[in-house]
């Protein structure tokens, strides 16, 4: 599947804040996600970044 910078998407695993929804703010060798309930940002690895993700959401 395609993903592009602005993307809503839903993580297997919920971030300790308690959200699973994620914005992606950077696509290319790695990931940048800014989580949509405390605002905290990761990067991590494309391949990795693949297997988290769920599914993306709708607008």
């Amino acid at each position: 599947m395609e993903y592009s910078i602005g993307d809503k998407i839903e993580m297997k695993k919920q971030h300790p804040c308690g959200s699973k929804k994620w914005e992606i703010t950077r696509v290319g060798v790695d990931f940048k996600f800014k989580c949509l309930g405390c605002e905290h940002v990761i990067v991590v690895p494309r391949e990795k970044a693949l297997k988290m993700i769920r599914k993306k959401l709708q607008e």
